[in-house]
């Protein structure tokens, strides 16, 4: 027998906001694991720069995703973290095998966060109603987020 956590949302608020908060653990493990490969395999002349802001966005988004994953369980909602759920839903680009230069990912985190940035945006608006709490957690997420885009938009000098 299972127990069920109950929920203090109505069921459709609890679906709506379940879903939003389901597609952003998604993307927060998934952006761990595309920053994480980027970051053992970085090599240029701004390595070091680089490599060191792939663990910002590795441990904001490892943090963030425990964060997200607890606030489904909080509404009842089970949050489905496995490697079959990020295969199958996520919509981050994968970054190249082997070494990849610094400009190239530079490029690829920059394209990743605008799409996290933009589905993350759609799930602000989709919980607005349905649940603010959750709303206010996808909100400070996204402007992390935002800033560690804006921090490798810098780092490209062309």
């Amino acid at each position: 027998m299972t127990a069920t956590v109950k929920s203090t949302l109505p069921a459709d608020s609890r679906d709506t906001t379940g879903d939003a908060l389901q597609g952003a653990l998604v993307d927060l493990l998934g952006l761990s694991l595309l920053a994480k490969q980027a970051h053992w395999n970085v090599v240029g002349p701004r390595f070091r720069s680089v490599h060191l802001q792939l663990d910002e966005v590795v441990t904001a988004a490892r943090d963030y995703a425990d964060t997200v994953a607890e606030r489904c369980s909080a509404i009842g909602v089970p949050p489905d973290g496995r490697v079959t759920a990020l295969g199958k839903t996520s919509e981050l680009p994968e970054p190249a095998t082997g070494w990849i230069s610094d400009d190239d990912v530079v490029a690829l985190m920059v394209n990743a966060l605008g799409g996290v940035i933009t589905r993350m945006r759609e799930r602000i608006e989709a919980t607005d109603k349905p649940d603010p709490v959750s709303q206010d957690l996808l909100i400070g997420l996204t402007a992390e987020f935002e800033k560690q885009r804006w921090m490798f938009q810098a780092e490209n000098h062309s």
